[in-house]
């Protein structure tokens, strides 16, 4: 199995930096499209494009993304051994804050197709940078290696 890994590893490699694409444009779009929704009427009919089209979002690019990436990520992480390594520790640690910012975004779809405007569209921009800062560090995780 290992040196199965081993020969496909480039592929692995490639797979994992385009589906990570897929999904930190969907992390990074999706809060935007909140904030648009939420200045639409609840009842509208714009207010039911705007959940369809985060629902599209999510369903299409971002679900899939995320799981092509964990499955490659870790297929990468097990043919390299790089288990015990701490840059790796911390990467996997970003990751499972980005999934858990993930889920917390459907969870916010959710609300606001019921009509619940938690946030103002100030909270939503900042809460925007999320992604981009925890990229930010996972990339320095991957090439630097720092620890």
């Amino acid at each position: 199995m290992l040196q199965v890994l081993a020969m496909i590893y480039l592929w692995l490699k490639a797979g994992h930096v385009i589906f990570v694409i897929f999904w930190m444009a969907g992390l990074f779009m999706l809060p935007r499209l909140f904030v648009y929704h939420q200045e639409t009427p609840v009842n509208s009919p714009e207010n039911a494009v705007w959940i369809d089209r985060e629902r599209k979002l999510m369903k299409i690019i971002m679900a899939p993304s995320v799981a092509v990436v964990w499955i490659l990520g870790l297929a990468m992480a097990i043919s390299g051994g790089w288990f015990t390594q701490g840059w790796l520790h911390a990467k996997l640690l970003l990751v499972v804050a980005l999934t858990g910012y993930h889920i917390w975004l459907a969870r916010y779809h959710r609300a606001l197709a019921k009509g619940e405007r938690r946030l103002t569209g100030k909270q939503l921009r900042l809460i925007n940078e999320v992604p981009g800062i925890a990229g930010a560090l996972i990339v320095i995780m991957v090439i630097v290696k720092p620890f």
